[in-house]
C-alpha cells in the first residue's frame, strides 16, 4: 500500500508554470534565467501558502540547471536538477530563521558562502521567515549580502516585509506575491479532485475556497479534511457541515424579515443560528459581507467583485434588486457599529438583536437619514395576518364616530419637555378628540455651525386653542438694554447653586441684534447645552421684567480666540489679589480657600 502524502505536498507546484496565482511574478522571473540577469539577493514576500518557498525552490533548481527550456524551465534531466529532485543537492542550502534567528547562525551561514559550487553554476542560500532574525542577527549578516561572491545568490522569504530593516530591503529585489484568486483556487482544486478520483460540486470547492482565505496550501489542506468526511463525494451540504459554514439560505431569509420589518421572525432566524453553535461575532461579520456583496450585486457592471460561482451571483443580483443602495449603506454601516462594539458589549446577544431590530427598521415608511433610526416611524415589530383586516376597519369606525369640533394642532412641537404652568378644561358634554402624538424634531441652526435657533414664542412652549384669549394680551413694552442686562444679572443671583449656568451667564452677557432679538455667544457646547436647558424659565424671566412678550435669545459658539471674560473662581480671586493690594492677606488671616 502506497504511503498517503497530503494534497499540500503532493500537489506542490515544481515548476514555473504549476505556480497557481503568480503568472506575471513566474514570468519575471523564468525572464529573468533566460536572460542570465540574475540580480545576488531576492526577497519573496507576501500573505502565507501563495507559493514563495516554493517560487524559491524552483527559481534555485532553474539557474543551476544544465539544460533549460527555452521558455525558461528546468529539465529534470541534468545531474543537478536530479539531485534538488532526490534532495541531494549541495548547492541549495535551506535555513529557517524562526528557529535559527541568532548571531552565531549568520556567522555559519557566511562561512558556507566561501565554499564554491561542487557542481553547477551557484551556490542558493534560501532563508524563510526571515524577518525572525534579531537586529544582531541583521547586522552580521549585512555585509555578505550587500557583497556576496559572484556564485553565491540569497532568496529570502517572509510574510511581513514591515519587519525587515530598510537596510536589508535596499539590497534585495523585491517580489511581492499575492493572495490567490477564489477562481483560481477553484480550477486548481477540481484539477486536484480529477487526479484524485474524487467527485466535486463546484459550489462546495467555492465554499473551500472562501475558506481558505486567498492561501492555496489552507485550501489543499481543507481540501483533505472534506474529503475524508464525505468519502470521496464532496458535495456543498457536506463541505458546509465539515466546515460549520453558515449557509446563504439564512441570510437570505433574514432579507426577507429586514424588508418586511419583521423584528421578531429576525430573532428567530438569529436563534437558529445560535443554537448551531455559531458565534454572534462570527455572525455579524459574516451578515456583513453579505450586505457588502448585495451592494456590489447592484449593478451588473460590479457583480464580477463577488467571489462566488455564476448561480450565487445571480441569486444575489436578484435580491440586490429587492434593495435600495440607502438601506444597503445603513445596514452595513450599523453591523460595523456592532462588530466595533461587540468587545465591549456586557450582553453581547442583546447587542446582535439590537441592530437585528435596527435593520429592520430601515424598511419603514419615513426613514431617518441617520444610522441610529432616531425619529422615524417604525414598523411593528412582528408582521401578524390580523393586522390587515383590523387596519381596514378603522375608516369604518372613523365614520360612525360622532363629529367633534376641530382642535387646533401646533404644527412645531415643544422646544422643551417642562409641564405648562396652564391648564386648560374641557367640558364633560364635549366628547374629547384623539389628537396625535407630538414628535420630537431636532431645532433648526442658524447664526453658524453649532448655533441653535430657540423658538421664544409661547406656542413653541405650549399647544395653543384655536382662539386667542382676550384677557391675556401679548406685552409689547419698550425697554433699554441696561434692563435687560439688570434682568439677566437677577436671574443669576436667584439661582445660586446652579454653578455652571452662573458662570456661564456671567462669561457670556446677552448683546442685542436687532429688535427685540438677543444673541449669546458662548465658548462650547457644554456652555450650549447648559443655557439651552434653562433657557425657558429664563426666558420667562426677562420678558416678565422687561414687560415684553417678544424677547428672543439665539446662541452662538465662540470659534474665535476664547473669551477674556471666561474666568473661574480661581481666576476671579487671582484678579482680585493682583488689583486690591489687601486681599492676600485677608485670604491668609481667615485661611480662606476656593472649593
Amino acid at each position: 500500500m502506497a504511503k498517503y502524502i497530503v494534497s499540500a505536498r503532493k500537489y506542490r507546484p515544481s515548476t514555473f508554470a504549476s505556480v497557481v496565482g503568480q503568472k506575471a511574478l513566474s514570468t519575471t522571473l523564468k525572464n529573468a534565467v533566460k536572460t542570465q540577469r540574475l540580480a545576488h539577493s531576492y526577497l519573496f514576500c507576501g500573505p502565507r501558502g501563495v507559493g514563495k518557498t516554493s517560487c524559491a525552490r524552483i527559481f534555485a533548481k532553474t539557474i543551476n540547471c544544465e539544460h533549460p527550456t527555452a521558455d525558461g524551465e528546468a529539465c529534470n534531466e541534468c545531474a543537478s536538477c536530479r539531485a534538488f529532485n532526490e534532495g541531494t543537492s549541495m548547492n541549495i542550502m535551506e535555513l529557517d530563521a524562526a528557529s535559527n534567528n541568532g548571531v552565531d547562525a549568520m556567522r555559519d551561514l557566511v562561512d558556507l558562502t566561501r565554499n564554491p559550487p561542487s557542481m553547477g553554476r551557484y551556490r542558493v542560500f534560501i532563508i524563510d521567515e526571515v524577518h525572525m532574525l534579531s537586529s544582531a542577527a541583521f547586522n552580521a549578516f549585512l555585509k555578505t549580502l550587500e557583497e556576496p561572491p559572484s556564485y553565491v545568490i540569497f532568496i529570502l522569504a517572509t510574510t511581513e516585509k514591515q519587519k525587515i530593516i530598510p537596510t536589508i530591503l535596499s539590497r534585495c529585489q523585491i517580489y511581492d506575491f499575492a493572495r490567490i484568486s477564489i477562481q483560481d483556487m477553484i480550477d486548481h482544486l477540481s484539477y486536484v479532485a480529477a487526479q484524485e478520483g474524487i467527485t466535486a460540486e463546484t459550489t462546495a470547492l467555492n465554499v473551500i475556497a472562501r475558506q481558505a482565505d486567498g492561501a492555496m496550501r489552507d485550501a489543499l489542506s481543507i481540501f483533505d479534511q472534506v474529503a475524508a468526511r464525505s468519502m470521496g463525494n464532496i458535495t456543498y451540504a457536506s463541505a458546509i457541515e465539515s466546515l460549520n459554514v453558515l449557509d446563504n439560505s439564512y441570510y437570505s431569509r433574514l432579507l426577507e424579515a429586514f424588508l418586511s420589518g419583521d423584528v421578531l421572525k429576525s430573532w428567530m432566524i438569529f436563534k437558529e443560528i445560535r443554537d448551531k453553535g455559531f458565534d454572534a461575532h462570527f455572525f455579524i461579520n459574516g451578515l456583513a459581507s453579505y450586505f457588502r456583496d448585495l451592494m456590489v450585486a447592484q449593478s451588473p457592471d460590479t457583480l464580477y467583485m463577488v467571489e462566488a460561482g455564476d448561480d450565487v451571483r445571480r441569486q444575489l443580483a436578484a435580491e440586490a434588486a429587492k434593495c435600495s443602495p440607502a438601506m444597503i449603506c445603513r445596514a452595513m454601516s450599523l453591523l460595523n457599529d456592532a462588530d466595533l462594539n461587540y468587545r465591549n458589549a456586557a450582553n453581547k446577544q442583546f447587542l446582535t438583536e439590537l441592530t437585528l431590530a435596527k435593520i429592520c427598521q430601515l424598511s419603514s415608511p419615513s426613514p431617518s437619514e441617520d444610522s441610529q433610526g432616531e425619529g422615524q416611524r417604525l414598523h411593528p415589530i412582528a408582521v401578524t395576518p390580523q393586522a390587515a383586516p383590523a387596519e381596514s376597519r378603522q375608516p369604518a369606525q372613523a365614520s360612525a364616530a360622532p363629529a367633534a369640533p376641530p382642535v387646533h394642532v401646533p404644527s412645531t412641537p415643544p422646544a422643551a419637555t417642562q409641564p405648562s404652568a396652564q391648564t386648560h378644561h374641557i367640558p364633560a358634554a364635549t366628547p374629547r378628540p384623539a389628537q396625535p402624538r407630538p414628535v420630537n424634531r431636532p431645532a433648526s441652526i442658524i447664526g453658524g455651525i453649532g448655533a441653535p435657533r430657540i423658538n421664544t414664542h409661547p406656542s413653541a412652549h405650549q399647544p395653543q386653542s384655536s382662539a386667542p384669549k382676550a384677557d391675556t394680551p401679548r406685552r409689547t413694552s419698550e425697554y433699554d438694554d441696561a434692563a435687560l442686562i439688570t434682568a439677566w444679572d437677577r436671574y443669576m443671583a436667584d439661582h445660586p447653586t446652579e454653578t455652571i449656568l452662573v458662570h456661564t451667564m456671567r462669561a457670556c452677557k446677552p448683546h442685542r441684534t436687532a429688535g427685540d432679538t438677543w444673541m449669546v455667544t458662548v465658548e462650547n457646547a457644554a456652555q450650549r447645552d447648559k443655557l439651552t436647558l434653562a433657557l425657558p424659565s429664563l426666558l420667562e424671566h426677562l420678558r416678565n421684567a422687561v414687560s415684553n412678550d417678544n424677547v428672543s435669545i439665539e446662541l452662538a459658539i465662540n470659534e474665535g480666540q476664547p473669551s477674556p471674560e471666561a474666568w473661574n473662581e480661581r481666576e476671579i480671586i487671582d484678579h482680585m489679589i493682583e488689583t486690591i493690594p489687601d486681599m492676600r492677606n485677608f485670604i491668609t488671616e481667615f485661611r480662606l480657600t476656593v472649593r
